[in-house]
């Protein structure tokens, strides 16, 4: 046999190990392990094909106020727990309501975060997103104390309703709208301007929304690291934002310096005298706070005005309520107490959350053997807490794939049956920011228009959300 001959047999050889050793890593957990009793077992489920599993399908697109095809089929053969090979790794997936309950409450105990990789190279390993242990616990506490002390302050209601009403005042002749633009741009105006001090017209502003832009566009892509990738180019933009805060971080000690009475009322102000934070982590907490108050704000806006554009009771009610605190005023701003007056705003803003789905699921691993009813999770394995599952499960949720904002007229056990922000010790902190923003809105919006969807759109879960054509709304100016 000739040198040619003798290097095919080599090439082909390493071709089929390799092959093999991918078919073998990936259904090994099926066939070599002792996990399985009497009384508990891993829960049933198929892994799909070597390397890949099931995820393609799993990340298929859908509505986003439905669970999918995926779910749909995998719930209906084999329960509402299952297991799957997702993200290249053994995965159970829950669609339980009690086992969700079970893993959120659990953290750092029998579960732990564990987001894929490529997402740590975009956010950075100290992000509030992906930290873990006492470093997240460390992180959590600055951001829970800076938001109690942020939220109920006159200066930053006065800037969401200011800013507000410059949105809707640029609507003054118009008669449609791209909405989610519109919610971009405002949530990004306040998000701005409560975190750095900047307003809409400083060039920093524009600076940072460009990069900003990139970034969040290369946290929803294909993870390869290849200059001109949308990837590549997201971590680049992260750097460059990192640059930016930086240089906002000395200006603003620099004026300290110079002038110490010359204290803003902003985040930073209050990050700038934290002295448990690492520099690393202050400027990785700044850019975990405008990526929670600029996509999850603008999101859970889109999804209110296109759910109450298909309910014109709820509408009319949602007027009534805002028309009946603006009697009690004349033309000063909104406050804290007229805020807590929104009763029947907080029940459409919840239900905007169960139907419409902002976050779909969370990624978690499991620490050890965990036994939970029937079923045991295998230490190491990857676990998908499913959160649209539960709020569009009939059985929890009560005609579930309609928006019924009254449902919500009771709050027994809310905290298991709505979930859009996470739950237990990794519960978004900043929930309660976006829904002021919201209401916020909301007042203004209901007083000055009526409006109605485009025909066909649809918010669209990719597992991220977008709506097919921008939310486009036409516009119908209120005569009283």
């Amino acid at each position: 046999m000739g040198e040619e001959g003798s290097l095919l047999i080599i090439v082909i050889t390493l071709v089929i190990s390799f092959v093999i050793g991918i078919t073998l890593n990936h259904f090994w957990p099926l066939f070599f392990n002792n996990y399985g009793t009497t009384l508990h077992v891993i829960p049933k489920g198929t892994f799909g094909w070597p390397l890949l599993g099931e995820t393609l399908s799993f990340l298929k697109p859908h509505p986003s106020n439905s669970i999918g095809t995926f779910l749909q089929q995998h719930c209906s053969r084999y329960g509402k727990v299952f297991k799957s090979h997702l993200f290249f790794s053994p995965t159970v997936v829950s669609c339980d309501q009690d086992l969700n309950y079970f893993i959120l409450q659990n953290e750092d105990k029998l579960f732990q975060c564990s987001y894929p990789k490529p997402i740590h190279g975009i956010l950075g390993k100290v992000s509030l997103l992906v930290a873990v242990g006492d470093t997240h616990k460390r992180l959590r506490n600055v951001s829970l104390s800076l938001i109690s002390t942020i939220k109920s302050k006159p200066e930053f209601i006065n800037d969401v309703e200011t800013l507000a009403l410059q949105i809707l005042q640029s609507w003054k002749d118009k008669d449609q709208v791209r909405y989610w633009e519109e919610a971009r741009k405002f949530s990004f105006n306040v998000i701005v301007k409560q975190v750095l001090g900047l307003t809409p017209d400083n060039p920093q502003s524009a600076l940072i929304l460009q990069d900003f832009l990139a970034f969040m566009r290369g946290l929803i892509s294909l993870p390869l690291y290849i200059p001109g990738t949308p990837y590549a180019r997201a971590v680049q933009a992260r750097s460059r934002i990192s640059s930016t805060i930086k240089a906002i971080i000395e200006e603003r000690r620099r004026k300290h310096v110079v002038d110490g009475d010359s204290k803003k009322n902003d985040f930073l102000e209050i990050l700038l005298c934290v002295d448990t934070l690492s520099e690393e982590e202050k400027v990785s907490f700044v850019l975990d706070s405008l990526l929670g108050g600029y996509e999850t704000t603008s999101l859970l806006m889109a999804m209110v005005v296109f759910f109450i554009g298909q309910s014109q009771t709820a509408l009319d009610q949602l007027k009534e309520e805002h028309d009946n605190i603006r009697s009690t005023k004349e033309k000063e701003l909104l406050n804290w107490e007229d805020y807590q007056k929104m009763d029947f705003t907080q029940k459409v803003i919840n239900e905007a959350l169960r139907y419409g789905n902002v976050v779909k699921f969370v990624h978690r691993k499991a620490l050890k053997d965990v036994k939970f009813k029937d079923y045991v999770i295998p230490a190491g394995w990857k676990v998908l807490p499913v959160f649209s599952a539960v709020h569009l499960d009939p059985s929890v949720h009560p005609n579930a794939l309609h928006f019924n904002p009254w449902r919500w007229e009771s709050d027994e056990q809310i905290s298991k049956k709505l979930t859009p922000f996470g739950g237990g010790s990794r519960c978004c902190p900043g929930f309660e920011l976006a829904k002021v923003e919201v209401a916020f809105f909301l007042h203004h919006l209901v007083q000055k228009y009526r409006w109605e969807v485009e025909e066909g759109e649809q918010p669209i879960a990719y597992p991220y959300v977008e709506f097919k054509n921008g939310l486009t709304i036409r516009l119908h100016q209120n005569s009283t």
